[in-house]
């Protein structure tokens, strides 16, 4: 049953915490729905995106267990995308701490056929980045996809800025770490899936890593944001799987979160699917009454 309007769906970022959102998606396919419109920050844009370009959750869950399989084949793609000469090298940069080049590792780890433009996208597409000089968020849904997904997942702490159409661009999730907002007034229902969480306090007395508390403040900063818009005018559903015991570059442990989170599937599908049964005379109601339970 199609929602009136269509559903909206927001990915936001964590990391690799936002693995967790292919079990949205393949709620989604278990429902028959497909989203009308994707708006995603950071590791959301790029499963978005996936999703976007026509991959099933199905699909996107075997190629992150394929991708993140072994350290070695990881660290294969990796090196891989180093550039080819010592000239080339000084000209991407040299060697800078926390600045490695999103573009080429984004590159080595999407998957093959994707959508070059957003233009090409069965589902229409926002990403969110940040415009570093501008200080401001930027949405981006026309031209070249790559450049933009890469710009969105440049956390500072890990890869260098990337530049797009002239301007310097940083991760999106430092404005706008979960996007619902861009989905207002676009479609009949939003579903938001926040997976920033915040530093596991598994040992509160151990002091983090200088890396640890970089990544942590800046989890804290995202989950503020958040927080704030969410009591503006919050989604129609809102996700919140348990991802704190993951740090954001566990992708090594891909199996492992995939299987943590799998509870999500069902969730979603306990949330929106009463809601596609009654259909789109009754939805206001309906999504009332899901507020006010």
């Amino acid at each position: 049953m199609a929602v009136s309007g269509g559903i909206g769906l927001a990915l936001g970022g964590g990391g690799a915490r936002g693995l967790a959102h292919i079990h949205v998606l393949s709620a989604f396919d278990d429902l028959g729905v497909r989203p009308a419109h994707i708006a995603g920050s950071s590791i959301g844009a790029i499963i978005g995106a996936a999703y976007a370009s026509g991959m099933s959750g199905a699909d996107i869950h075997a190629f992150a267990l394929e991708s993140f399989a072994t350290s070695r084949s990881v660290a294969g793609r990796i090196w891989a995308t180093r550039p080819p000469s010592f000239a080339e090298f000084w000209a991407d940069g040299g060697v800078r701490f926390g600045q490695l080049n999103i573009l080429r590792i984004l590159s080595a780890f999407l998957p093959k056929g994707m959508h070059e433009n957003f233009e090409d996208l069965p589902i229409p597409l926002t990403v969110i980045a940040t415009d570093f000089y501008g200080r401001r968020e930027l949405a981006i849904r026309s031209g070249e996809l790559i450049s933009a997904l890469a710009a969105s997942a440049a956390l500072p702490a890990v890869f260098r800025p990337v530049r797009r159409e002239g301007v310097v661009l940083i991760d999106g999730g430092i404005y706008n770490p979960l996007p619902f907002d861009h989905l207002r007034g676009q479609v009949g229902l939003i579903v938001a899936s926040d997976v920033n969480g915040g530093p596991s306090s598994a040992q509160p007395e151990r002091l983090p890593s200088p890396f640890e508390a970089l990544i942590g403040a800046s989890q804290l900063m995202q989950q503020s944001i958040t927080e704030t818009r969410l009591s503006v005018c919050p989604p129609d559903i809102l996700l919140r799987p348990s991802v704190d015991g993951y740090g954001v570059l566990d992708f090594l442990k891909t199996r492992a979160i995939l299987d943590g989170t799998a509870p999500l599937r069902e969730e979603v599908k306990r949330l929106l699917g009463p809601l596609l049964e009654k259909g789109p005379a009754p939805l206001e109601e309906s999504i009332a009454a899901l507020h006010a339970g």
